[in-house]
This record gives C-alpha cells, sequence and structure tokens, in this order.
C-alpha cells in the first residue's frame, strides 16, 4: 500500500516554488509540485515571455523536468497561486499534459494558500478525455 500523500507538504513545496516564478508581464506567480512514486517532489515554476505563446506553466514545467528525468509515474500535483484571491486550477493546456501521464483519480490541489486549496482529481479537472480512448489500452 502506498504511503498516505501529505497534502500540505506538497502545497507548501508548490508554495515555495512559486517564489521562483518569472511573471515580470502578468505578475501572477505560480508554482507547481509534482509528486513521484518514489515520494520525491519535482517543483516548477511559470516562465512568461513577452511573446505569450513562449510562456511556459508552473505544472508542465514540473512535468517536463520529471519527464526529462526519467519519471513517468506520479502520485498527485500540487499548484499554487499565491497572487490570486481564489484557487486558480491548472489551465486547458496543463490539463492535457498531465492527463498525458496521470490516471483520472491521480490528486490535484491548488490554492493561493494553505487556508483556501481546493482537492480535485485529474478525472474531475478533464472529465472527457478521448486521447486515452484513442489510444487504447497501454
Amino acid at each position: 500500500m502506498k504511503n498516505a500523500i501529505d497534502y500540505e507538504k506538497l502545497f507548501n513545496e508548490a508554495l515555495r516554488a512559486a517564489s521562483l516564478a518569472y511573471a515580470p508581464y502578468s505578475r501572477f506567480r505560480v508554482g507547481a509540485a509534482l509528486l513521484l512514486e518514489n515520494g520525491d517532489i519535482i517543483t516548477g515554476v511559470n516562465v512568461e515571455n513577452r511573446s505569450f505563446g513562449v510562456t511556459n506553466c508552473a505544472e508542465r514545467s514540473a512535468l517536463f523536468a520529471a519527464v526529462s528525468a526519467g519519471f513517468r509515474s506520479f502520485r498527485a500535483i500540487a499548484v499554487a497561486t499565491p497572487d490570486s484571491d481564489y484557487p486558480v486550477s491548472p489551465c486547458g493546456v496543463c490539463r492535457q499534459a498531465l492527463s498525458e501521464f496521470m490516471p483520472p483519480e491521480t490528486p490535484v490541489i491548488f490554492g493561493p494558500a494553505e487556508n483556501a486549496i481546493t482537492y480535485s482529481t485529474i478525472g474531475e479537472l478533464y472529465p472527457y478525455d478521448a486521447l486515452h480512448e484513442l489510444a487504447g489500452p497501454r
């Protein structure tokens, strides 16, 4: 049986990562903390560019770093948006990217602070994931 997920620790890692974000245009810092199967955590931040299409979200930064390091299985992800007044969920592009590597039951927590966290899952955020159906059994 897997160890219980320490959601508070995971969220605090995302919050700590957000302080490193590069967001000079939006002034909207985002940090993500991705919990690996082995219990390690890989973080990512949003990195903006004045050419908006070049910007990368925190969730994908963490995911891409993990995949680049050889990881393909994840237990949970936390997303911190300390510059918002309410919980902001991952964007559509990030939902798509996360769903590539995470089953629908994977926990997703997000919020601006510890006292304003929303708990969800990949499946709740991305309910109609037809691409997995197209891919067939893995």
